[in-house]
């Protein structure tokens, strides 16, 4: 009896480690897309921002007045 009162805590040990290891994986799974959105997004707004930059380059008229040094110069 003690053999199977051995392997069936063992059991129940492999099986409670795997129930959380599912559930790290999947917590990691979740944060792992979220992750990915905030990246695409993050991609998307440089390459915007990119864009507005080149704008502004190849147009002078946009581009912010240089201002003249201070007097005491």
């Amino acid at each position: 009896m003690s053999d199977v009162a051995d392997l069936t805590a063992r059991m129940v040990t492999l099986e409670t480690t795997i129930a959380f290891q599912d559930q790290a994986i999947e917590e990691l799974n979740a944060a792992l897309a979220e992750h990915f959105k905030q990246i695409e997004a993050l991609k998307r707004e440089l390459s915007n921002l990119g864009s507005q930059l080149r704008d502004v380059e190849a147009h002078p008229a946009l581009a912010p007045a240089v201002e003249p040094p201070p007097p005491h110069y």
